[in-house]
């Protein structure tokens, strides 16, 4: 089984430059054209912020560029919500964000209501999207109703285990504080609900950089983002993004299941400054953001 992993694209109502001189379309046909001969993959996953703004011509925008490149394949592109992104301009687009290897709406199984969560399976594992967003906040939380939903899934084994992919991550890296401030608030919750169950892996993105880590003895991988990445190399409490699209390879079923790798677009500004924001400014975004 091999997935691209991609995430965070915040594409936007119009093409062009956004406030950070990031052309956000461009970033994406960046990281899809570069990776257009990688062999053997059998799913495009888009774990969130598919909308910066919300639009539904962002979201149209993300079903032909990442299902045209799924298309090419006859593979599925799977999508899950982000905190940026809008539910119902969503579904308006990509339907339960399940599309099959024809471009349809085609789940095996959907949450029954309005909470994008789905179900596919591909080459015998099952891939289960959550939503993760909290309109008007940074942070992210599923749902009550979602992980008893989730639960009900996970009764009977998939053939070959099952892949969670959501937005917010569980895990963090230790002293980061926007991380800590913005990341999963019920990861707890979410560890109860897998324990002992089949899921192989979680898939997440929202931090604009690779992580690696474990909830209740499952691998989660966060991957940067295709419109920026973000540089821990800036002042403790400030945050740096550079330029510079980027997704990851997983590869599931081998000896040494789950391997990752990061890819990289070759993008002539990659690593130049898109953002530096000082301690104060961060802290401001934390504030309105985060949970009160």
């Amino acid at each position: 089984m091999r997935i691209l992993h991609l995430s965070d694209t915040h594409l936007t109502q119009a093409s062009g430059p956004n406030g950070d001189g990031v052309d956000t379309r461009d970033s994406l046909r960046r990281i899809l054209y570069d990776c257009r001969e990688l062999p053997g993959l059998d799913a495009v996953v888009v774990t969130g912020d598919i909308a910066d703004d919300g639009s539904r011509e962002a979201y149209v925008a993300a079903r032909e560029l990442v299902g045209g490149f799924a298309g090419e394949r006859g593979i599925p592109a799977i999508f899950s919500t982000g905190n940026h992104d809008e539910r119902v301009a969503f579904a308006g687009v990509l339907g339960s964000g399940h599309r099959d290897a024809g471009g349809q709406d085609r789940p095996d199984q959907q949450f029954d209501g309005d909470a994008r969560a789905a179900v596919t399976l591909v080459d015998g594992y099952r891939v289960i999207t959550l939503d993760s967003l909290v309109p008007g906040k940074g942070f992210g939380e599923i749902s009550g109703a979602q992980l008893a939903w989730l639960r009900n899934v996970l009764v009977a084994p998939a053939p070959r285990g099952s892949i969670l992919a959501f937005h917010h991550p569980p895990v963090a890296v230790p002293g980061v504080t926007v991380q800590d401030a913005l990341g999963l608030r019920n990861a707890a919750e979410l560890a109860e609900a897998i324990a002992g169950s089949d899921v192989r892996l979680i898939l997440c993105g929202h931090f604009h950089l690779q992580i690696f880590g474990m909830l209740a003895g499952v691998p989660v991988w966060v991957t940067p983002g295709v419109v920026t990445r973000i540089d821990l190399t800036a002042t403790p409490g400030a945050e740096r993004a550079v330029h510079g699209a980027s997704a990851t390879l997983v590869d599931l079923g081998g000896p040494h299941s789950p391997v990752l790798h990061t890819l990289h677009a070759r993008d002539p500004q990659a690593g130049r400054t898109a953002y530096d924001i000082d301690a104060a400014e961060l802290a401001a975004v934390i504030a309105k953001l985060g949970k009160a």
